[in-house]
């Protein structure tokens, strides 16, 4: 039976421990970028208007559970730095997944077991949807699918032409057609 603790349970994952989760993973992005040279890094935590931007941090006023990274541009063009770079959330994942599995099969975290338990689930289910090769949305290939084409064809090779890692400008540009937007419909409802 669904109960009060498993209600305050379930808010606690959907609200803390995915995008907890979600954050860790698109760090690795961050990291593998300090790496690899990328110009002009960004990780957009959430969606809508921006909220604040703190360097390379930009938050966003709607739900975090839509995060996504961006770039310029790579110093070093090569399938070697774009394999990194698409395995880079999935070793971050991977990572977080093995280091509190151990620490929670060491005793090391007891208190808060359905906490930690919930956070290796998640992190093992973003995992899955990243390493195993397939289409996401709008036909659009996931880690896994990005690092099997660079592997086997030197490229992608689906038909989507927007980038899966947007340039940070045509986000800049993304986020000011949200506030002038925003600003005519506040204008309009004003008269």
């Amino acid at each position: 039976m669904f109960g009060l603790s498993d209600f305050i349970s379930l808010v606690i994952s959907a609200f803390i421990i995915l995008p907890l989760t979600i954050l860790i993973r698109e760090s690795g992005y961050l990291i593998a970028s300090g790496i690899v040279g990328v110009e002009n890094p960004r990780l957009t935590i959430g969606s809508g208007p921006r909220v604040f931007k703190i360097g390379i941090l930009d938050v966003r006023k709607y739900y975090q559970l839509y995060s996504r990274f961006s770039y310029d541009s790579l110093k070093r063009d090569n399938k070697f730095t774009y394999i990194f770079l698409y395995g880079s959330p999935i070793l971050m994942t991977l990572f977080l997944a093995l280091a509190l599995n151990a620490l929670i099969a060491n005793g090391i975290l007891q208190s808060f077991m359905t906490f930690w338990d919930r956070f290796v689930f998640y992190a093992i289910f973003y995992l899955l949807f990243d390493v195993v090769p397939m289409k996401m949305q709008g036909g659009m290939p996931n880690n896994g699918m990005i690092i099997y084409e660079m592997l086997r064809y030197g490229k992608r090779t689906d038909f989507n032409e927007s980038p899966f890692i947007p340039a940070t400008s045509d986000v800049e540009q993304e986020q000011q057609d949200i506030v002038e937007k925003i600003e005519k419909r506040q204008k309009e409802q004003s008269k």
